[in-house]
């Protein structure tokens, strides 16, 4: 998409001017670029890494939380989000793993940083018209899936306490 106010001003703009993108495409795009940023910023805090995982235990389930980020990002309007499932089974793979459910919140607060500063790192080709609801999309798209990795925490806490009993 070409800026119409640039090329009015300048008809020569047309050709030097940049291609907008959907945040979509952008995510899409970088993906691997997010993943590496994420797990960056996951290997800072010793509170996520006392538990010793390797590059695949640790970032295995990103890719398919991204694409479910993605698709959410390219449903029309009023369109009814689905529920994660790749979430779900990433809950009971960290519990598994022994990761609390702070440790849970962290990661997905980080996932959302991971994101907003590749955004903030391809600013010139975003589409500013749908930025803002695009980014109230990932945050709601990210603390939906975080959602289903706590109902599956506390599924399994359930379970635990009443063998228990």
């Amino acid at each position: 998409m070409i800026n119409p106010v640039e090329s009015a001003a300048n008809p020569k703009a047309k050709k030097d001017a940049v291609k907008f993108e959907s945040v979509a495409d952008i995510l899409e795009r970088e993906l691997d670029a997010v993943i590496q940023d994420w797990l960056s910023r996951v290997e800072k805090e010793a509170d996520l890494t006392c538990i010793p995982l390797g590059f695949e235990e640790r970032t295995g389930h990103l890719p398919q939380l991204l694409h479910d980020v993605i698709a959410r990002l390219r449903l029309d309007e009023g369109t009814k989000a689905p529920i994660s499932g790749a979430a779900a089974i990433h809950g009971d793979l960290r519990r598994k793993q022994g990761y609390t459910v702070a440790m849970a919140v962290e990661e997905s607060r980080l996932l959302q940083v991971a994101i907003f500063s590749m955004l903030h790192k391809d600013v010139k080709r975003l589409d500013f018209s749908a930025l803002l609801p695009d980014v109230v999309t990932i945050a709601d798209e990210v603390d939906a899936q975080l959602k289903q990795q706590m109902l599956r925490f506390m599924a399994a806490d359930a379970a635990e306490i009443a063998k228990r009993n």
